[in-house]
Parts: C-alpha cells; sequence; structure tokens
C-alpha cells in the first residue's frame, strides 16, 4: 500500500521561516524548569501573542516562526497554541538546539533555523497524531482513510477530482466518504478541493503567474472559468490580483 505523507504536499507549496526574535516577542518558545534549566516542553504560538511564562518556568530558546498564514488551510485550522512536552523522541533535537545557540558558531544562525524547523514540523505532527475535537482540516488529516483523499487533492489539485475517485482512494463507499469528510473536515470535498485551488491559484498570480497558466495548473477550462471562480472566493478579478500583488496570508484573510 502506497504511504501517504500529510505534510509534505503542504511543506512543497507553503515556505515555512524561522527567524531570530527579540525576547519575548516570539512564537516558537523551548522552555525550562527555572533554576535548573532542564528543557521540559515547546509551545508554538500560531496566532496572537505569545502568553506569559508559566509560574516556575523560563524561556531557553524564542523564535519567530512563520508558515504562510491563514493562506495554509492547514494553519488556518490549528489551535492558537500548541504545546509538545519534550520526550525520548525529541530530547536529542532540544539538546542540538540549545548547544548551538549556546556555541554561537559560524553559521549557527542557519542551523539553528533549519533545527527549528525541525522541531515545528515535529509540533504539526504531534497536533496531527492526536487529531482534533472540532471539524477541521487537521481532524481530516488525522484519520487514516481520509488523509489519503485530502493527499492526493494537495498532490495534484488540477486533476478533475469526483467524489467517487477520492472515495476509492480512501478506501470507502461513496455515500459513507462523503458523510465521513463533512463531518470530519466541515465542508464536502468538492467545497475543500475549490477552496485548495483557489488558494494556490492566488499564490501563483501573486508570483506573476499568467491567468492562463494558473487556470490550466488547477483545472479550469478557461481563464474565465477561474476568472468567476476567482471573484466568487475573493471578490477580485484574478487580473487585478497579478498587477498588484499582496501576502497571500493578507488575501485570505481579506476573503
Amino acid at each position: 500500500m502506497i504511504r501517504y505523507d500529510r505534510l509534505s504536499s503542504l511543506m512543497a507549496r507553503f515556505e515555512m521561516q524561522v527567524a531570530d526574535a527579540a525576547p519575548g516577542t516570539g512564537n516558537l518558545r523551548i522552555l525550562g524548569e527555572s533554576g535548573t534549566g532542564a528543557p521540559t516542553r515547546v509551545t508554538l504560538h500560531v496566532r496572537g501573542s505569545p502568553e506569559p511564562d508559566m509560574p516556575g518556568e523560563t524561556i531557553l530558546i524564542e523564535a519567530r516562526a512563520s508558515w504562510g498564514g491563514d493562506a495554509n488551510p492547514l494553519v488556518a485550522a490549528l489551535p492558537t497554541c500548541m504545546s509538545l512536552s519534550i520526550g525520548d523522541d525529541t530530547a536529542p533535537l532540544i539538546g542540538l538546539l540549545l548547544a548551538e545557540a549556546q556555541a554561537a558558531r559560524c553559521g549557527s544562525g542557519v542551523v539553528l533555523s533549519r533545527l527549528a524547523e525541525v522541531l515545528v514540523i515535529r509540533l504539526l505532527r504531534a497536533e496531527i497524531e492526536r487529531g482534533a475535537t472540532g471539524s477541521g482540516l487537521v481532524s481530516g488529516l488525522a484519520d487514516p482513510r481520509l488523509s489519503r483523499a485530502i493527499v492526493a487533492m494537495h498532490e495534484a489539485p488540477g486533476r478533475p477530482w469526483a467524489n467517487v475517485g477520492l472515495a476509492a482512494i480512501a478506501g470507502m463507499s461513496l455515500s459513507r466518504f462523503t458523510e465521513a469528510f463533512r463531518t470530519r473536515v466541515g465542508e464536502t470535498p468538492q467545497a475543500y478541493l475549490r477552496r485548495w485551488r483557489m488558494t494556490l491559484a492566488r499564490q501563483d498570480l501573486d508570483r506573476g503567474h499568467r491567468v492562463q497558466s494558473v487556470a490550466r495548473r488547477y483545472g479550469y477550462a478557461s481563464s474565465e472559468a477561474l476568472a468567476r471562480a476567482f471573484q466568487r472566493q475573493y471578490g477580485v478579478n484574478p487580473m487585478a490580483v497579478r498587477h498588484n500583488p499582496q501576502p497571500v496570508e493578507t488575501a485570505a484573510s481579506q476573503a
């Protein structure tokens, strides 16, 4: 059976960035016990201002992490704050981060950024594996069958997906698939596919890609068909976006 990677297709579409942050401003933090400094947990504040330190905790390392903002459907579905206790599987990575931060060797900034990216992926992986109590993309990706259909849409957004084909990928009957998808993700498979295509189309248009090529790439019969769908989603013509690009997360949050 093909192994479906629930994160890699999203990683390929949205660049993760981790940078230094002034004290008290970072949204990615490694926390430790006050006094001993022993690492205890990692937190990532996806949106809003970071919360104050908990009693008995101190910030060992903090950085500013971003991953496409609300234009990334996974980020938009995440809780405000994620937390991961440091166990045997994460302790070696935390040790490398702390050692690199304290050594201040040449190239340490790049090394710290790459290690922090791995740490964020660990946080995201843990969140998906935990699933979600409500509906949304995290809940859908946590389902071993639905996630196969979701990843298929992520990896080939321009393919003419029909629910029957997606149900086959998930290994479910059509009726069971559509019901489970709506319950777990909060919308129909076709509605999610349209929104995913629009997200990618806006991303490409912001980068200056031609409307006609974007339409072909994401399964629209013509530039006019893309323009109609784009107008419904964002309230603007795609040509206006191409000639006046803006950050994708800003565009998505305004839609």
